[in-house]
């Protein structure tokens, strides 16, 4: 540097040309750091566009994905909204709905109250028109009275104290009169029903004690002198019987039996009818169409009356009180009315008592059991005129005379067909088949009676799997234990069936059997 510097000092020119070099270095300095900056630059400016570009297109991807979440959100949003908007609508619908129904409803009463109150106030006027019109007749009436009152007095020349002097004396008269007959009528009365709860006091003494069975059959006999009566009865070419059957509505037979002539009716009242008839032709002598006719409608007329007093004592004798008149002729009927040989009333009266004496064991009422009981088959008065079983008639009947709902729910359901509401119900049931099944009480000797129950207990023994057998509740039931080793639960219902099947087919029996098939698994063991 320093010779450098001694040349240019010693040489101008040089000078001048290390002048000239330094400053196109400078120059060539310059354009090469002007063209290295401005390659730099565009270089930068480029990477800036791609960090831009970049930069663009990840926002955009940004933003279409955000865009994409905020519809898709949207949409869910959307359909929630509907959702519960629906939800909404259907309620108010229903609320709607439901309110215009109430709106309906109250205006159909209130128009109904409109109309009552419309009806209500033509009857008052009606009333009030027809009050007026009483209150015009009641003056007419009067003053008619009065001036009849003033005519009769003047035409029978007597003052108004004379004439009530001479009604009171004649109302006097009439009321004692009257007086004296109710007496006398009173008096009557109570010696028949001294009699009549004398003589029941007797039968009732008498039943503590043994009850009466009888059996009946639906034919009646009656006895003919002789051969000649039996041919009046007959009539030319059969008139006259053709006559009795007809007015009587029975079968008349007359076979070469001697002195007999057989009555058949199912219905009893009316063979009733028709033996007292023919018993008072035959004794009267007289027997042609018109006659028989006569003595047919007297003789109902007495029957009517004699079912009638039948059943006032019997209410007597089952001091059953309140019973409806029409009730009465009813419970007469069934002293003429036969279950399998027994006596229908007879079989009432014995239910009632047992049924009384079973209540008071049991701290009821004993009075409204009688009467249950007393009432169980009043439908068997009726049931050849009406149609159905006897508990339902009977039920109808006692339902239309107001019996109380104990006594109507023991007709209906005595027999099972319905199911019991009341305790007496239970207990007319029992003293009823306590009173239908005991030996003798229908028409069933005692031989054949055990010979049935060990019929039955044969045919249950007969089976496979049956270990015993035993007929209860007087043969209305039979009791079956099986061997549970060789019979499983569906193989006793079978066996129960095929049971109840085989006693139907070789058993002839009133009412129906029970049978109750027992299998149990017993397991002892002994602690020691």
């Amino acid at each position: 540097m320093e010779e450098i510097t001694m040349i240019a000092m010693s040489n101008p020119v040089a000078i001048v040309l290390i002048l000239s070099a330094l400053l196109a270095g400078v120059v060539l300095v310059w354009a090469v750091y002007y063209v290295r900056s401005k390659t730099q630059l565009e270089s930068a400016e480029h990477k800036a566009k791609t960090i831009l570009s970049d930069a663009d297109l990840k926002a955009d991807n940004i933003i279409k994905t955000a865009q994409l979440e905020a519809k898709t959100e949207m949409m869910q949003r959307r359909e929630e909204f509907e959702k519960e908007s629906s939800k909404v609508r259907n309620e108010l619908r229903e609320q709607e709905i439901h309110i215009t129904k109430r709106e309906d409803t109250v205006d159909r009463k209130w128009e109904s109250v409109n109309q009552k109150d419309r009806e209500l106030e033509n009857q008052r006027k009606q009333l009030q028109q027809k009050d007026r019109e009483l209150n015009n007749k009641d003056q007419q009436l009067t003053s008619t009275l009065a001036e009849q009152r003033a005519q009769l007095l003047r035409i029978a020349g007597i003052s108004v104290e004379e004439a009530k002097d001479m009604l009171l004396k004649r109302l006097e008269g009439e009321v004692t009169h009257e007086a004296s007959m109710l007496i006398e009528q009173v008096v009557n009365k109570a010696k028949e029903e001294s009699a009549l709860r004398s003589r029941e006091i007797t039968i009732n003494a008498i039943q503590r004690y043994a009850a009466e069975h009888t059996c009946d059959s639906t034919i009646s006999s009656v006895d003919i002198p002789n051969d000649d009566m039996k041919g009046r009865v007959i009539g030319r070419e059969g008139r006259n019987i053709r006559a009795f059957e007809k007015a009587t509505g029975v079968d008349v037979i007359i076979d070469d039996t001697p002195g007999l002539v057989i009555i058949s009716a199912f219905d009893p009242i009316r063979r009733e009818v028709a033996r007292q008839s023919l018993e008072k032709l035959i004794q009267d002598g007289r027997i042609h169409p018109a006659r028989i006719e006569e003595v047919v409608v007297e003789t109902q007329k007495e029957v009517d009356a004699h079912v009638l007093d039948i059943g006032k004592s019997v209410a007597l004798e089952a001091n059953v009180n309140g019973l409806h008149p029409r009730l009465l002729p009813l419970l007469g009927r069934l002293k003429f009315r036969t279950s399998y040989g027994q006596n229908v009333l007879r079989h009432s009266i014995e239910v009632a008592y047992l049924c009384q004496t079973m209540a008071e064991e049991l701290k009821l009422d004993g009075d409204r059991a009688r009467r249950c009981g007393l009432l169980h088959d009043i439908g068997k008065a009726a049931d050849h005129e009406v149609e159905g079983g006897h508990p339902q008639i009977g039920g109808d009947i006692l339902k239309r005379f107001n019996e109380k709902p104990d006594v109507v729910n023991a007709a209906l359901a005595h027999h099972g067909d319905i199911a019991a509401t009341t305790p007496y119900t239970p207990l007319v049931a029992a003293a009823d088949a306590m009173s239908a099944s005991r030996p003798g009480a229908r028409r069933e000797t005692l031989e054949r009676y055990i010979k049935r129950l060990e019929q039955l207990e044969g045919i249950a023994s007969g089976f496979q799997g049956i270990r015993q057998a035993y007929a209860i509740q007087a043969g209305r039931e039979v009791r079956v234990i099986v061997d549970p080793e060789k019979v499983d639960d569906n193989c006793a219902w079978q066996i129960a069936r095929d049971i109840a099947k085989k006693v139907e087919q070789e058993l002839t029996y009133p009412g129906e059997i029970k049978v109750t098939l027992l299998r149990e698994i017993r397991c002892v063991e002994f602690a020691r």
